[in-house]
């Protein structure tokens, strides 16, 4: 046998190694617990074939605590290339076969160069977290790796998409890439999130919490808003990966995929000429309005499970993609709060990134008041959506149902946040307050005057009345040109999708500046 032969014989065997990261026998484990290995992971998410792996026989390079007697090609990460649907995408999987995922420096080193290899060649980047946290037998080199990794995720932000994937545990200092990054998505009862784990919060609070109630999938999805997507296993977070992709651009100097469709733009639905129902305040559901003018229906929500009160996600109008806010009437009446406000913010500051035109169904009544609310900086919060919507600059169509009171009309992108199309049902009621709340205001003396109960609701009925005819409509608005159409509800997509046809487009810009300052 020659040299050659042998070295090549060598090269072999040391890939098929590498392959299987720390052995069978906790490959076997990681499956006991219901997960996948990194590679496995890979193959789900990337097209047959398309991989293409960097840096595979990288080792570590500690020597404390008796490390320098175990080296494995990879060192716990399977990093590279490859496509999803033909197009372009950089990867990392963390292995937690390999000392439990843990980031060493040469780990860092790995993630660093295909994040760069991602910005360079304008492709999203997807990371597939799975690791107990730093390598503490590194010390400062693995804190050093966390510090290189996430001011790669602060100036790749808005550049390329980066989403993250938790597919095990990420704790400590490695929670805060995948806060860095645009996307997260957790998987039930297998990922999670925390600082500090449950064994530091009890001696440190006294609270009695285990890993999910502290930060599974569940808490992070409905509570915190941490996690945008919550799948209910891995194929299921894979494939959430996948369609979330077919929705945005690979960088933010291209407009997200076309997709072909068959429903044609001048479609109708009577349904919406029925749907806001005859009292003020009946709820009714604003996934109907929504299935019911997007391209087929098809609607891909983004952080389901957290603030219901607004709706955020992405659809396809005429074939383009665009990025949905909705106020949602079903929920605390669709009002906005901390929560709805910082959930719209991120979204629309997300789309404007990404050159994804913005529609915005309106029926608000109002901020959510309390002292909750305002300890909590509803202030503040609010601006954030409004700041959002002011400085956006990609196509942004508004329509209004019905409600949109107060300061709550100006954050939902109105006319004067340069909301470039507005339209109105002819069931809007656009104005300061709603009459029950101006009549009190304007009357509030003239009917603690009148004695007689029944005179006394007299006046407050007609004082009503003449609020609402004078105010609670769409045409002092449309009167004043802050919206450009009070539209027939069964035309609303046609009337959506000319609008964004028109605006295909359009060129705005902002003031020259090093950074803007959002209320943060």
């Amino acid at each position: 046998m020659s040299i050659q032969t042998d070295k090549i014989k060598e090269l072999v065997e040391r890939r098929k190694a590498s392959k299987i990261g720390g052995g069978q026998k906790r490959i076997d484990s990681q499956h006991q617990k219901g997960k996948l290995t990194a590679r496995e992971r890979l193959e789900l998410l990337l097209d047959e074939g398309s991989f293409e792996e960097y840096d595979a026989f990288v080792q570590h390079r500690c020597t404390n605590f008796g490390m320098d007697a175990s080296h494995i090609d990879g060192d716990g990460v399977v990093t590279g290339h490859g496509t999803i649907a033909g197009r372009s995408v950089y990867v990392f999987a963390q292995d937690f076969t390999v000392n439990g995922g843990s980031l060493s420096k040469t780990m860092s080193e790995k993630i660093c160069k295909v994040m760069d290899m991602a910005v360079k060649n304008g492709a999203p980047f997807i990371g597939l977290n799975d690791s107990g946290g730093a390598r503490i037998q590194e010390g400062i080199d693995s804190l050093a790796g966390y510090g290189e990794i996430f001011e790669r995720n602060i100036l790749a932000s808005g550049v390329i998409p980066q989403i993250s994937g938790i597919f095990g545990p990420c704790a400590g200092g490695a929670v805060y890439s995948p806060a860095l990054t645009d996307f997260t998505l957790m998987v039930e009862n297998t990922s999670y999130m925390f600082l500090t784990g449950p064994s530091v919060v009890k001696s440190v609070t006294g609270e009695d919490v285990d890993q999910e109630q502290l930060g599974g999938a569940s808490v992070h999805a409905s509570k915190s808003g941490v996690a945008h997507f919550a799948a209910h296993d891995e194929q299921e977070g894979i494939d959430t990966i996948k369609k979330l992709l077919s929705f945005i651009p690979s960088n933010n100097r291209e407009d997200a995929p076309f997709k072909e469709t068959e429903d044609r733009t001048d479609r109708t639905d009577d349904l919406l000429n029925e749907i806001i129902p005859d009292s003020p305040n009946k709820a009714y559901d604003m996934y109907k309005v929504i299935r019911s003018i997007v391209d087929d229906g098809d609607f891909f929500e983004v952080h389901a499970k957290f603030a219901k009160n607004i709706i955020v996600g992405f659809a396809h109008m005429n074939g383009r993609s665009v990025g949905i806010v909705a106020n949602q009437p079903g929920v605390l009446a669709g009002v906005l709060d901390i929560n709805a406000s910082r959930k719209a913010a991120r979204f629309v500051r997300f789309c404007d990134a990404f050159n994804i035109p913005l529609v915005t169904l309106v029926d608000v009544p109002g901020f959510l008041c309390g002292t909750q609310q305002e300890y909590g900086a509803i202030i503040s919060n609010g601006a954030k959506l409004l700041y959002a919507y002011g400085e956006a600059t990609v196509p942004k169509v508004t329509v209004t149902l019905r409600k949109s009171y107060g300061g709550a009309h100006i954050v939902m992108s109105c006319k004067q946040l340069r909301g470039d199309v507005n339209y109105a049902w002819p069931t809007a009621n656009i104005a300061v307050m709603g009459a029950d709340g101006a009549v009190g205001v304007l009357y509030g003396k003239e009917i603690k005057a009148e004695e007689d109960p029944e005179k006394k609701k007299a006046l407050i009925a007609e004082k009503k009345k003449e609020y609402d005819d004078l105010f609670c409509n769409p045409y002092q608005a449309a009167q004043k040109g802050y919206i450009e159409d009070v539209i027939e509800p069964r035309n609303t997509r046609f009337r959506i999708c000319r609008a964004l046809e028109q605006l295909s487009s359009k060129s705005e810009g902002l003031p020259a500046k090093k950074h803007d300052n959002l209320p943060l």
